[in-house]
């Protein structure tokens, strides 16, 4: 009997934890672009970076050469302008609006807009 009442709880166990996970993939997510000031791999692993610790972001992936960030997010979670304010205190433009001041600064050199070599 101990044993059929401790397989029951098992089950229940497994089937309550798999419902908890079933949930996290039905829930509906957006995509947003947004035009950052970027200009080589260290942004890119910069923005995804503190990207990754936003809260609601489900993915974030930069293109260096166009300078987008593609960002796929909960709604329920976060919003359009508060993905691009959480570029922008990384130190990028988002948009149109413009980097933090603080954060541009703290920037490596390669990764300032002013500084930028460019390649032609």
């Amino acid at each position: 009997m101990k044993t059929i009442k401790s397989m029951l709880a098992i089950v229940a166990l497994i089937s309550f934890t798999s419902s908890g996970q079933a949930q996290d993939k039905g829930k509906i997510t957006e995509e947003i672009k947004i035009k950052t000031s970027s200009i080589c791999n260290m942004c890119k692993k910069t923005i995804e970076k503190s990207m990754a610790y936003e809260k609601g972001v489900k993915s974030a992936i930069l293109d260096v050469d166009s300078q987008v960030l593609t960002v796929a997010f909960f709604p329920n979670k976060t919003n359009p302008d508060k993905l691009r304010k959480a570029v922008t205190l990384t130190g990028y433009d988002a948009d149109q609006v413009t980097a933090n001041e603080r954060a541009y600064n703290k920037l490596e050199d390669c990764c300032k807009k002013d500084k930028a070599v460019h390649k032609d």
